[in-house]
């Protein structure tokens, strides 16, 4: 691994890090884990009630800012799966704003 390597994986860490505690308070936010294969490679795990509190998350500024410069972070072609939980989490009273 290069020198820019690490610093770019450095970096990529922190920001991803960053949007752990904010994005689980986030409205219709389930789960949010953000996992580092020992390849380097990093996996976000994320679960939301609606498609809806999905779309408000990926609006967000930081999480936009971060997408626009993704190519940087970047050394393939990222991959997403989106799918329909089977075991759904049970209905909650949501909280109070």
């Amino acid at each position: 691994m290069a020198a820019g390597e690490a610093v770019g994986r450095q970096e990529a860490r922190r920001i991803l890090s960053s949007f752990v505690e904010p994005t689980r308070q986030e409205p219709g936010n389930l789960q949010y884990h953000l996992h580092e294969h020992e390849d380097g490679r990093f996996f976000l795990y994320e679960v939301w009630r609606s498609q809806e509190d999905l779309d408000q998350h990926n609006a967000t500024p930081p999480l936009r800012a971060f997408l626009e410069n993704l190519s940087t972070f970047l050394e393939g072609t990222p991959e997403g799966y989106f799918d329909t939980m089977l075991s759904p989490y049970p209905e909650v009273e949501p909280l109070p704003a």
